[in-house]
């Protein structure tokens, strides 16, 4: 058994039958944010018990795995072990079809962030990794919106498709839209997957037309880590990256995003920003934040936790 999982969900997790260590990777030799490449290992392990290091900027603080999979051992992830992996982990059935529900209930809180931004003037939707169509359906459906979604799990996006939903397969990076633009972009839970948040952020912001709004969350890294008071339990292997206030503004500002509202979720691990198109700056994290967020990480590490969830 891993240190800090217990056996059973270890042996759950065992029986996905996934080598992690058998798997492709690369190696992030730049901060996606900065750019630079002075780092910091901050783990050793995910929550899964994968030998999976994640790194933290020293310059910026942004957190990410390193090594990580690559682009295409990522497609094959998602492709057939993403769910069976975090059924496994949590001890209940977790795909394409049940999901829903949560989805919906997820829909509906983000419909109260984004009712004072979205107007009539509003015509077409892109959900960016839109799993099964539940969200980008109750969104257009409240605000009369033509919807579309790009997600590259086969078994979801043929969820949304039964929705009527136009469907697109594969990454956002890697599609191309042509002359298309729309009126409002969602990013939901979907940014800590993503492998190059900087350019695409820069593509969101292409693709939106100049009147448009982007909806964005991230699973606020320091709320993790701090709520099951473990490093090593806020890292996972389907997320590349791990964000959190100082790091998400600064990426949003420098591909030229303007906040207009901050959303603490109510499940409070979430954090959702509205944003609309502005000009780029150079925004970073303040340095004396990074300090504190490094040395709040060893502070987390040897202070005693929770005891493994069964």
């Amino acid at each position: 058994m891993t240190e800090g999982i217990s056996a059973g969900r270890a042996a759950r997790i065992a029986s996905v039958n996934f080598d992690y260590a058998a798997q492709s990777c690369e190696s992030v030799e730049r901060c996606n944010l900065c750019g630079r490449s002075q780092f910091v290992v901050i783990s050793h392990r995910d929550r899964y018990g994968f030998a999976a290091e994640a790194h933290a900027c020293a310059a910026c603080g942004l957190v990410f795995l390193n090594p990580r999979l690559t682009a295409a051992a990522y497609g094959r992830f998602y492709e057939s072990v993403y769910r069976p992996l975090v059924s496994a982990f949590h001890g209940r059935l977790i795909d394409a079809k049940t999901i829903q529900p949560e989805q919906e209930k997820y829909a509906a809180q983000r419909l109260e962030c984004l009712r004072p931004f979205v107007t009539s003037a509003h015509a077409t939707l892109l959900d960016v990794g839109g799993s099964t169509g539940v969200v980008a359906a109750r969104v257009a459906r409240e605000f009369r919106l033509a919807a579309t979604i790009i997600d590259p799990a086969p078994p979801e996006v043929e969820e949304a498709r039964r929705q009527g939903i136009e469907t697109l397969s594969g990454m956002v990076e890697h599609h191309e839209f042509g002359n298309r633009r729309f009126d409002v972009v969602l990013l939901c839970q979907t940014v800590d997957h993503l492998l190059d948040i900087s350019a695409t952020l820069r593509r969101l912001r292409s693709l939106l037309n100049p009147h448009g709004v982007l909806f964005v969350d991230i699973v606020d890294f320091r709320a993790a880590y701090l709520r099951g008071w473990s490093v090593e339990d806020a890292i996972k292997i389907d997320h590349p990256y791990y964000l959190t206030e100082s790091t998400m503004t600064a990426l949003l500002a420098r591909a030229g995003f303007e906040v207009m509202r901050s959303d603490y979720a109510q499940d409070h691990l979430h954090i959702g920003y509205v944003c609309r198109p502005g000009e780029p700056s150079a925004s970073l994290p303040d340095p004396a934040g990074v300090h504190d967020l490094l040395r709040e990480v060893r502070l987390v590490q040897n202070t005693p936790g929770r005891a493994a969830d069964a």
